[in-house]
C-alpha cells in the first residue's frame, strides 16, 4: 500500500527532476504491459528486428519491470529535449541525426537519475531503485505513455503537445509507492501520416512500429555490412542515423525549443564543410565524437557511410 506520505514524496520527486533539469517527469505504477506483447511477438515473428537480436531476448523482462528490477512497484519516466534549430551549418554536407550532436544521451541521463535515486534515498532510506535509459530491457516509450507524458505516434515515437518528440527519455525503477499519474489515453495523430509518407525508405507500418530493415537509422549505425544499394540513394546526405520522420511532424514544427544545454552541437563538427568530411582521418573522429552517441560506430563503418551517400 502507498504511505499516507506517499503524495508528498512524489511532488518532492518530481520538483528534484526539475532542478536536474529534466523537462518532463512523470510517476506510472509498475505493472506487466500484457497489451504489447502480441504486437513486439508479430514484429520479432517478421524478422523486423534485422540482425539486432538483443531486441528478442528477455522479452519478459520488456513487458514486467517487476522481472527486470525485483520489488518494482513505480517508474519514475523523465524526458530531456534535444530540439534545436542549431544544425550544420554547411549545405550538402553528410548528416548527422540531431540526437548525436551533443554528450552522448546516456552518459547524461544516467546521472541525472542516480542523482534523483540518492535523493529519494534521503526521504526513504529503504528505497532502492535502478536507472534505465535505453540501457536495459524495458518498453520506455510505452512506459513514458503510462507515465502521462503524451501518445505513441505513427512513427513510434512519444509525441508530447508541449515539447514534441524530440525528447530522451530516462526511467529510475524504484520499490517504492508513490502518487501515479494516469496513463495517456488520446491520440493526436489524427489522420495525418506525413512521417509515413516522408519516410525515405518505406520503413514505417501501420502499427507504429519500424521495420528496422528498411530504417536508415539501422542501416547507418546497427549495420556491420554493406548498405544495400537499392537503398543508397534514398539515404539523402544521412550518415549516422535519420530524424525525417520526425522533422516532418507538424507538433515538432510547433514545440518548444528547450534544448538541454548537454545536447548543444559541438561547433568544430557544426562547421565542418564537405572537404573534411571526406577527409576525415580516424584520430580526428576519434576526437570529435568521443563522448557523443557516435561513438557507437567503428570508424570504418562511419567512412563506409561517408563514401555511400557522396557517391
Amino acid at each position: 500500500m502507498k504511505s499516507a506520505s506517499g503524495d508528498n514524496i512524489t511532488l518532492k520527486i518530481r520538483e528534484k527532476a526539475f532542478n536536474l533539469g529534466f523537462q518532463l517527469c512523470g510517476i506510472a505504477k509498475a505493472r506487466k504491459l500484457s497489451e504489447r506483447e502480441s504486437v513486439i511477438n508479430s514484429w520479432l515473428q517478421a524478422g523486423m528486428n534485422d540482425k539486432m537480436e538483443y531486441l528478442g531476448r528477455n522479452l519478459d523482462k520488456r513487458l514486467d519491470p517487476a522481472i527486470l528490477f525485483p520489488g518494482a512497484k513505480s517508474l519514475v519516466v523523465t524526458g530531456l529535449s534535444y530540439n534545436t534549430d542549431i544544425k550544420q551549418k554547411h549545405p550538402g554536407v553528410p548528416v548527422l541525426s540531431r540526437y548525436t550532436y551533443g554528450l552522448d544521451y546516456h552518459k547524461a541521463i544516467i546521472p541525472k537519475l542516480g542523482k534523483l535515486l540518492e535523493y529519494v534515498r534521503t526521504i526513504n532510506p529503504e528505497a532502492e531503485g535502478k536507472a534505465v535509459s535505453d540501457s536495459a530491457p524495458l518498453l520506455e516509450k510505452a512506459w513514458a505513455v503510462e507515465a502521462g507524458f503524451g501518445w505513441q505516434g505513427r512513427h513510434s515515437v512519444v509525441i508530447n503537445k508541449k515539447f514534441g518528440s524530440f525528447i530522451f527519455i530516462g526511467v529510475l525503477i524504484l520499490n517504492i509507492e508513490l502518487d501515479y499519474d494516469r496513463p495517456y489515453t488520446e491520440e493526436h495523430c489524427g489522420d495525418c501520416r506525413l512521417c509515413v509518407e516522408e519516410c525515405p525508405t518505406g520503413a514505417i507500418n501501420d502499427n507504429r512500429t519500424i521495420d528496422t530493415r528498411r530504417c536508415i537509422a539501422n542501416l547507418t549505425i546497427e549495420n556491420r555490412g554493406p548498405i544495400p544499394s537499392v537503398l543508397i540513394p534514398k539515404l539523402g546526405r544521412r550518415v549516422y542515423g535519420c530524424d525525417k520522420c520526425q522533422e516532418v511532424c507538424p507538433w515538432n514544427k510547433k514545440a518548444k525549443k528547450d534544448l538541454t544545454p548537454e545536447f548543444s552541437i559541438d561547433p568544430r563538427i557544426a562547421e565542418m564543410k564537405l572537404e573534411e568530411w571526406l577527409s576525415l582521418p580516424r584520430e580526428k573522429f576519434t576526437r570529435l565524437f568521443r563522448d557523443t552517441a557516435v561513438e557507437r560506430v567503428k570508424y570504418e563503418d562511419f567512412i563506409r557511410n561517408i563514401r555511400a551517400v557522396t557517391g
